[in-house]
């Protein structure tokens, strides 16, 4: 057999903690310096509802100067925030009747920010979730009791739970990533108590995980998430009613051609990938395959390089680093193996009530309008037989 190597990853080197995941420390809670941009995030709730969005960005010269050199990651993160509801509040205003253009005081500054943290000028996860909470309390922890929205498109309770769990979610993540990580390193170096601490630690977390998404019904209602949040979190590619995508004015390298970019959903968020990856979980190509390598490039840089990193851990004869070392020893270290499956498993199992909060949540649901489409996901794609099909290959792993 061939040598492994697999150097330790310092999770701060990709924007991440052990504590918390891929969620950083706090979220500013608005831009500096930046009081016309403020302002629009803290009205936007009214100005959607009276539906005077447009109106409201039409009257106004500029939202947000050209980004000062000085801004820091998280200062370009909260201007991505309200820039990327506002556009979205813009364009979806009224669903039946999106706008097909965005004026140049938000697509300008929009294209900038976006270009500075390596991202499409779209709402995307890392602002819907992952940029967008604080707590209520800042000494306690992150957890749903603690954690609410920095912004919201309507707001009310459903928009609100429905995010707050994805966030929960993502810190709860973190022990088990970290777990994954110490698992590998154990893997590379053949010590097998330590692949077993770490898948140890993996499960637990996952084990979190699991029942944080079992609550997501308490406070979210599927007709109400349909009909009042998913609406406003499109995009516009492969979107019937904005065929051609969305023209940025003003933006001088879009050249004056419209845009396609995916709509914000929770495919963008890194937690998965990397499971598979690191678990050595494969899917075999399909149209969901092609979608979930696209909403990469709406990843966070620097969390799309850790999945990448994980991805390129194999041992020496080229199988992924952690299930090739665990398979080796299946019989002679069996407590490893049932270790390996539970963590398979539970990965399963959280795909599983996914499925069918897809179902529920979306194509049970009535569609009134083409802009709201039940037959595929926020991200343009039709998405409950390859869902199932992820499942059922996750589960394919560990059969005897």
């Amino acid at each position: 057999m061939g040598s492994t190597t697999f150097l330790p990853l310092s999770l701060p080197d990709y924007e991440m903690s052990p504590e918390q995941g891929f969620l950083p420390h706090d979220p500013l809670d608005h831009p500096p310096d930046s009081p016309a941009l403020t302002h629009l995030g803290l009205e936007l709730p009214k100005l959607l509802s009276a539906r005077t969005v447009r109106r409201f960005i039409d009257e106004q010269r500029e939202l947000l100067p050209s980004i000062p050199t000085t801004w820091r990651t998280e200062d370009c993160r909260a201007a991505m925030r309200i820039l990327s509801f506002a556009g979205h509040a813009y364009v979806w205003e009224a669903p039946d009747q999106p706008a097909a253009a965005l004026p140049p005081q938000v697509a300008r500054p929009w294209h900038e920010v976006a270009r500075r943290l390596g991202r499409p000028p779209v709402l995307s996860y890392a602002s819907y979730a992952l940029d967008n909470w604080r707590r209520l309390d800042p000494a306690a922890p992150v957890q749903l009791d603690n954690i609410v929205l920095l912004q919201n498109f309507l707001g009310g309770q459903d928009e609100e739970w429905f995010v707050v769990v994805h966030i929960q979610i993502e810190r709860q993540a973190g022990p088990g990533l970290a777990g994954l990580l110490r698992a590998m390193g154990g893997a590379a170096e053949d010590k097998e108590d330590e692949v077993l601490l770490g898948l140890t630690s993996l499960a637990t977390a996952q084990t979190a995980m699991r029942e944080t998404l079992l609550r997501m019904k308490e406070r979210c209602d599927p007709y109400v998430y349909y009909t009042r949040v998913r609406p406003y979190i499109h995009g516009w590619k492969n979107n019937p009613s904005l065929p051609s995508g969305l023209l940025y004015h003003g933006v001088e390298p879009y050249a004056g051609q419209p845009q396609q970019f995916r709509g914000e959903t929770g495919a963008q968020s890194s937690i998965v990938p990397c499971l598979d990856a690191g678990l050595g979980i494969a899917h075999a190509p399909d149209p969901l395959t092609i979608y979930l390598q696209e909403m990469r490039d709406y990843m966070p840089p620097r969390h799309r390089a850790f999945l990448q990193t994980l991805e390129q851990a194999v041992d020496g004869l080229n199988r992924p680093l952690l299930s090739g070392y665990i398979r080796d020893r299946k019989f002679r270290a069996p407590e490893l193996w049932t270790a390996y499956c539970a963590c398979v498993d539970l990965l399963a199992q959280f795909r599983e009530i996914h499925v069918g909060y897809a179902d529920s949540y979306i194509h049970r649901q009535h569609q009134a309008h083409a802009s709201n489409p039940t037959a595929v996901g926020t991200g343009g794609t039709p998405f409950m037989a390859y869902l199932q099909k992820h499942l059922d290959e996750t589960k394919q792993t560990i059969v005897e």
